[in-house]
């Protein structure tokens, strides 16, 4: 029997991302691991904090009967208070455990909301870049996704945003910091959206979701802050997950929050249960909930990965490769060289996606000549860039600066 239509179009199209962490796994059998530079997915190599191994041991080794079985598909009633009071404090806002329902990971938390908010035909709006999946979540729901653009410096642009809503406008989904630009997006910016949405609700009677997508909220450099989306607007929806503070991407705990003034939050939080249920999640891993709910204060060392992003940014300065700053997140989202003929914007200054040159593709590929792993900006909307992860070895960056020199020179026909 044939596969369903949908499944095998989005097989064809594929995740870049997927794509070429497979290559590398080709490329480091055939030359060793040592000898190529993947840079290309995001799995977070620092080892958790060390007082998740003890929480973590000590639940095992108590195990208390019935604590390996089902409950409540919001999870249990402990853990979401003790996660509302995280939320709380990061918000600055007061919620109990009734507005947080336990998930499995962020993805399966934005698939649970999805599938609880969208009716067939209904739109979801997104800025691009984005995270490619977020396609495939909103029509596995019977959305669709508008793709609106973000300014030149990856902000948000909150009047683009107002251009793209409609009466079928069920969520703005945003994700900050930004996987792929390393962007935080300032208070105001949120300030001036939750403007947008209230007006837009007011005017046609349906007030949008605004869901946060924030795995990344405590992975941020110097002192940025990520503002808070519950205070901001009144039908705001957080989904989160512990696979990036935390180091536990193989784990698959998250949470979805929501915020204190939701119309109709009962109704909701009813919805994301059942959604739990039907999706076939059942409820998040019973051993990780409480493993997490002891370990609101934790977070992994984000000094290692600012250390690693500075590296990486002395590379790409030697190799002369625009790049945009990132401020959270562990992710370079750079240009594609000018020729050295053309005039070229300074390494490490602001990026514009109108003024991007050359076919990131193309460059891509050119990079695995150099054995060097990156995603093209085409998978996350964006032509003319490229994405590259530093949750990798400091010592592997470091070594890659001669084989992106390389790869710059012989891109523009000055090399051999």
């Amino acid at each position: 029997m044939p596969i369903a239509e949908a499944i095998r179009n989005a097989q064809r199209s594929g995740s870049w991302i997927r794509k070429m962490f497979e290559e590398g796994a080709s490329l480091k059998k055939q030359y060793g691991s040592d000898k190529v530079y993947d840079f290309s997915l995001g799995n977070p190599d620092i080892e958790p904090p060390e007082a998740f191994h003890r929480v973590l041991n000590r639940l095992a080794a108590e195990d208390p009967k019935g604590s390996h079985g089902y409950m409540s598909n919001p999870g249990f009633p402990e853990v979401r208070e003790a996660l509302a009071r995280k939320v709380s404090r990061e918000q600055g806002v007061s919620i109990d455990g009734s507005r947080i329902v336990m998930s499995v990971g962020a993805a399966g938390a934005l698939n649970t909301v999805l599938k609880a908010i969208l009716n067939p035909n209904d739109e979801v709006i997104v800025s691009r870049p984005y995270f490619v999946e977020y396609g495939s979540y909103i029509s596995n729901h019977g959305g669709k996704m508008v793709l609106v653009d973000s300014q030149r410096d990856f902000n948000l642009d909150p009047a683009a945003i107002a251009g793209a809503l409609s009466t079928r406008t069920a969520a703005v989904l945003i994700n900050s910091p930004h996987n792929p630009t390393g962007r935080v997006y300032p208070r105001q910016t949120i300030a001036s959206l939750a403007e947008v949405l209230e007006a837009h609700g007011k005017k046609t009677g349906r007030y949008p979701y605004l869901i946060a997508d924030e795995p990344y909220r405590e992975i941020v450099y110097g002192d940025t802050v990520v503002p808070p989306v519950l205070s901001a607007y009144g039908e705001s929806i957080i989904v989160t997950s512990y696979s990036k503070s935390l180091s536990l991407p193989g784990e698959r705990i998250g949470y979805i929050a929501l915020g204190p003034e939701l119309r109709d939050a009962v109704e909701v939080a009813g919805a994301l249960a059942y959604a739990t249920r039907v999706l076939g999640y059942v409820n998040a891993p019973a051993l990780m909930q409480r493993v997490v709910a002891e370990l609101t204060d934790e977070r992994v060392d984000v000094g290692i990965y600012e250390r690693r992003r500075d590296a990486f940014k002395r590379v790409l300065d030697k190799a002369g490769i625009p790049y945009s700053e990132p401020q959270g997140a562990f992710y370079l989202f750079c240009q594609v060289p000018r020729s050295k003929k053309a005039e070229s914007p300074q390494p490490g200054g602001p990026v514009a996606s109108e003024t991007a040159q050359g076919d990131d593709i193309a460059f891509v590929n050119h990079l695995k000549n150099h054995l060097i792993l990156g995603v093209p900006g085409s998978g996350f909307g964006a032509p003319g860039f490229f994405r590259l992860a530093y949750c990798v070895d400091e010592g592997i960056i470091n070594a890659s600066e001669d084989a992106f020199c390389r790869a710059v020179e012989t891109w523009n026909g000055t090399g051999v």
